[in-house]
């Protein structure tokens, strides 16, 4: 790998560092468990799957709200994984 190379793998591997350290912080997951947080988690949730769903012509929904009910039980105050 040449030293340019090398120096872009090094910086990316900072970046993601910190970024899981700033995402394993108390306030931040803190934020994360906020009825805000669910708000607008909810809100771009649906817009996404929307799109997605219209993107794919309704061949994967089902996939699409998995995938979207896993994310929301992650995030805000709808802990449980259910689809909202």
């Amino acid at each position: 790998m040449r030293a340019a190379q090398k120096e872009i793998a090094m910086g990316i591997d900072d970046i993601t560092g910190k970024a899981k350290e700033f995402l394993d912080s108390e306030q931040v997951k803190g934020m994360l468990e906020s009825e805000q947080a669910e708000n607008i988690s909810d809100t771009v949730l649906d817009g996404v799957a929307d799109v997605a769903d219209r993107v794919t012509g309704g061949r994967f929904t089902e996939q699409i709200d998995d995938v979207k009910a896993n994310i929301d039980g992650a995030i805000g105050t709808d802990r449980g994984g259910a689809a909202s």
